[in-house]
């Protein structure tokens, strides 16, 4: 029986009864993934931020005002170069995050990791909403940045273990739904905001932090409903019909012991999963970093029916290929949004392994296509290249977590992802420097604009070679690292697991007696936002297409 010192957000309190539809788990985690996915859009923020004191035109500081006098000033405007830190702790708090508290995520259950999240990332954006009020950056670092970042890295991972648990036979599948949301979290995200801070902006202010505060009471609603709709199966259930394959069957690469977080650090296959994943993610938030000024410098004129160069451009013009551009960038989140689930789900007809072959060939080659179509001023060779691209990008993390679970066994999944995820830190990164580093040089020798991206798109097509070896090399684990009887026994004791609540017995009942209309409610209630996102993502998509 449960104890009565166990609290509502226990894990034994959300354990599933008989007759709960497993199609009720995705949802939750997508109201989580949707709300924190914003991190992706913050930039929308970072031009109005800049004129925060200004309001029309931005307070410079003086020359003796370095990053660490900014962060405590109250007389100049912050650089858009200072804001955009924040996003770089984002994805180094996710990252470190996540690895620090996956084990603790494991044993707590995803109802109480999803409830800190919504109170550290919702938190964390009311606490830089008064940093913006009161003018002082070091409170925006603090609370999205630090806060913020934790509970980025909790929503990430809260659902992974879980819906892999619920989908044993749809495991790329249930995660790229999840992680899908995480990636189309800024395109719901960065339009509301747009409409919020247009709102609330007047003579005196900028409309940043009142934006703040209802975006945070509304992701909070939004996240604590889905963290409340989480459930876990009972010990030993499985899909009604579903026969797990036969141990040695024809996917050799699934494994059917359970490896402790803690021996991860200490087996091959982990680190070569880290470099696939990060080799995977450096070159994609490479061509995501520069794709807008790509297509303007590479095509210049071209991209409204000009027969200029970019640098010959007048500033209305540069205005129009801007939109154009804003409009290239919107299609590219469809893709990569797209590219989660797409690529997730095929990975279960394919494999984890030949999904990643996929990822690394192909995309090497469509990098290795961009300079030769940019030459030839073929605007749609250009275009589609780096549609797929980014749609792999977004499936690399889409199907990592599956990989996981394929090599290292279900039972501490969502704390072994954590670990792996200091792998999208340091892509966050490396992948940046590399390609802004590599422009600045071509343009120190001279070179023109339009040529700039060549030196780049080779060096990253180095780094999928890289990832494809790594990805070559992994075979299954060995045994010697699964956990023993008793020590598999041992976790799952402090993981709460037993049979469905009430300790009713071995589950042998059906999961899909729910009433259908809640199922319909919660994929209505995480539809429509992501439908509206959709929508007027669209109507910036149209201006490429103008």
């Amino acid at each position: 029986m449960t104890s009565q010192t166990d609290g509502f957000l226990s894990k034994e309190r959300t354990i599933a009864a008989p007759g709960f539809n497993r199609w009720l788990v995705p949802p939750a985690a997508l109201a989580i993934h949707l709300c924190i996915g914003m991190a992706y859009g913050f930039s929308v923020f970072w031009l109005p931020l800049s004129k925060a004191l200004g309001i029309k035109e931005a307070i410079k500081c003086g020359p003796d005002v370095g990053f660490w006098a900014e962060l405590f000033t109250s007389t100049c405007d912050w650089k858009i170069a200072t804001l955009g830190w924040m996003y770089t702790l984002f994805f180094v708090l996710l990252g470190s995050s996540a690895a620090i508290w996956g084990g603790w995520l494991e044993h707590a259950g995803p109802r109480k990791a999803g409830v800190v999240s919504a109170l550290c990332w919702c938190g964390g954006m009311l606490i830089s909403a008064f940093g913006v009020y009161i003018h002082q950056f070091w409170l925006m670092i603090l609370g999205s940045g630090v806060i913020g970042g934790i509970g980025l890295g909790l929503g990430y991972i809260s659902p992974v273990s879980t819906l892999i648990k619920w989908f044993p036979d749809r495991r790329g599948m249930a995660t790229g739904m999840a992680i899908m949301g995480f990636g189309g979290g800024a395109m719901i995200g960065s339009p509301l905001a747009a409409e919020l801070m247009k709102t609330f902006a007047s003579s005196t202010g900028v409309g940043v932090w009142q934006t703040f505060v209802v975006m945070a009471l509304v992701y909070f609603v939004f996240m604590i409903g889905g963290a409340l709709g989480y459930r876990v199966p009972a010990t030993g259930w499985k899909p009604e019909g579903w026969t797990p394959p036969a141990v040695q069957g024809s996917n050799v690469m699934i494994t059917y012991g359970h490896v402790h977080v803690k021996k991860v650090w200490g087996i091959p296959q982990f680190w070569l999963v880290w470099m696939v994943l990060c080799m995977n993610v450096s070159a994609g938030i490479g061509v995501i970093g520069m794709a807008s000024p790509m297509l303007q410098e590479v095509f210049g004129g071209g991209l409204i029916g000009l027969d200029k160069k970019y640098l010959e451009l007048d500033k209305v013009q540069l205005a129009a290929i801007a939109g154009v551009a804003a409009g290239f960038t919107a299609l590219l989140s469809l893709f990569n949004i797209g590219g989660r689930f797409f690529w997730a789900s095929l990975s279960d007809k394919l494999g984890r392994k030949m999904t990643y072959v996929v990822f690394f060939v192909l995309g090497g080659l469509l990098y290795a296509s961009i300079p030769a179509s940019a030459a030839a001023g073929s605007k749609l060779l250009f275009v589609a290249a780096v549609c797929v691209i980014l749609s792999m990008y977004g499936g690399g993390f889409a199907t990592v977590p599956a990989y996981l679970a394929d090599l290292f066994g279900t039972q501490m999944v969502g704390a072994i992802h954590g670990r792996l995820l200091t792998a999208w830190a340091t892509a966050g990164i490396l992948g940046p420097v590399v390609v802004n580093y590599m422009r600045e040089y071509q343009l120190s020798l001279g070179l023109p604009r339009e040529q700039v991206y060549n030196q780049t798109m080779y060096i990253l097509v180095g780094m999928l070679v890289i990832g494809l070896i790594c990805n070559l090399m992994i075979r299954p684990v060995d045994p010697k690292h699964f956990m023993s009887k008793a020590e598999l026994a041992e976790e799952k004791r402090l993981a709460h697991e037993r049979n469905a609540a009430g300790d009713i017995g071995p589950s042998t009942q059906s999961y899909h007696a729910s009433p259908v209309i809640w199922v319909v409610l919660a994929w209505t209630a995480v539809g429509v936002p992501l439908a509206w996102g959709v929508y007027k993502t669209l109507i910036n998509v149209g201006k490429f297409f103008q």
